[in-house]
């Protein structure tokens, strides 16, 4: 399986295994191996750079939690806790998939919910990093 080179300044290694046909990675907050899809692969690289470059303790790591958004259910990718108050929510795309104002917005209804105090929009190759600051959002580097 060819996998893409992600925008991180780290590499990280990673366990991955194939069993028939498919691939698998194994992740480091759920302790189980997951299918390694394009968009499992970005969740990856975030897990471990979270875990392994900010030193956050995996139970501060929320992935794929269910979300109710204007009456609807969504799943967010990735939520960063500390002290179990949300502090980064990060909306994950596939490599090939490009972000766009739509899919800002996307992470943007959400963390109306959530309350995060920033966001990150990543298809693992390009990062967009925004803030909550006086009633809109304001963008600014993302350093990964």
């Amino acid at each position: 399986m060819q996998l893409p080179k992600l925008n991180f300044k780290e590499d990280f290694v990673f366990d991955i295994k194939k069993d028939k046909d498919t691939f698998f990675i194994y992740d480091l907050v759920r302790k189980s191996w997951l299918v390694l899809t394009p968009e499992e692969w970005v969740r990856q690289h975030f897990v471990h750079y979270f875990i392994k470059v900010k030193k956050y303790a995996p139970s501060a790591l929320i992935l794929e939690k269910k979300l109710e958004v204007n009456g609807t259910l969504k799943r967010i990718d990735l939520l960063i806790t500390e002290k179990t108050s949300p502090k980064i929510l990060i909306e994950l795309k596939a490599p090939h998939i490009t972000l766009s104002q739509e899919t800002f917005e996307q992470v943007a209804r959400y963390n109306s919910v959530v309350g995060a105090e920033k966001i990150i929009l990543s298809n693992g190759l390009q990062h967009i990093e925004a803030q909550f600051i006086q009633e809109k959002y304001q963008f600014m580097p993302c350093n990964l």
